[in-house]
């Protein structure tokens, strides 16, 4: 074991800092190493692209969780699949969809940005609908029906639904977008990772990293892992709190009131 190659690390950590403050010193079009322009255009495309797959995934995943029928089996079994899908197969059919002989060829949106969130949306949404059908599935029909016997429209009893399965909602943000922001092999199929332009966090830290230069791509981790660390605890300081709700409701539903004496 070579202990002294872990002056690696430390050198990598230092030379990474460095050009991180340097980064955000120097102005813009300056040249160099632009690691916050990676940084932004990584959250930028990722939480795009989230948005977007949340818009459609729970919509569909309420469908899915709240009907009974074959059609339903199986739209569930292809969400459930997407789950699994790898993304560079993802990559593979969206590239050819927007390459220049494809179907949106005319658009010319391969590798730009554009073309990322398309890609990063086709990965989260299944991702997203299957979650959220899963937490509506739980929650018991008969909250339906007394939301609906009460008067409600609707969109009040969807909204009273998805209030009940709240902490799947929360972990369907968290998947899809930790599916995404770390996404490698579809992201530079149609991104191309471009520097100054297409090129993200992990794109980057590939490209750092086959080149020797680990400074800049072991700061570019230490950042993608703290923004999946604060999602997660996000998620999971959501769950304690419903926890400690329930535990409160379930035991103020077991006191009884003082019987009054006549």
């Amino acid at each position: 074991m070579n202990l002294g190659g872990l002056t690696l690390f430390t050198n990598a950590f230092r030379q990474g800092f460095q050009t991180l403050f340097h980064s955000a010193a120097a102005p813009v079009g300056s040249g160099g190493v632009d690691l916050l322009n990676i940084i932004f255009t990584s959250l930028r495309v990722s939480l795009l692209a989230t948005v977007i797959a949340l818009l459609i995934g729970i919509p569909a995943g309420y469908w899915l969780g709240t009907r009974r029928s074959i059609g339903r089996l199986a739209a569930l079994a292809i969400a459930n699949a997407g789950m699994g899908l790898p993304p560079t197969v993802a990559g593979l059919f969206v590239a050819m969809l927007l390459s220049r002989y494809g179907l949106f060829g005319p658009l010319s949106l391969l590798y730009t940005k554009t073309a990322i969130v398309i890609v990063q949306t086709v990965i989260a949404t299944p991702v997203v609908a299957a979650l959220v059908a899963s937490g509506v599935a739980a929650v018991p029909a008969q909250l339906r029906l007394q939301v609906r016997s009460l008067g409600a429209s609707h969109l009040q009893e969807i909204a009273a639904t998805l209030r009940e399965a709240r902490l799947t909602m929360f972990a369907a943000v968290a998947a899809g977008f930790g599916a995404i922001i770390s996404e490698v092999g579809a992201v530079t199929m149609v991104g191309g990772n471009l520097a100054g332009d297409t090129r993200v966090m992990t794109t980057a830290i590939v490209q750092f990293t086959r080149m020797g230069d680990y400074g800049p791509a072991i700061v570019l981790a230490v950042i993608l892992l703290g923004i999946v660390l604060l999602v997660n605890v996000f998620i999971t300081i959501e769950q304690v709190r419903d926890e400690r709700y329930m535990k409160a409701t379930r035991r103020a539903r077991r006191i009884r009131p003082p019987q009054v004496g006549r």
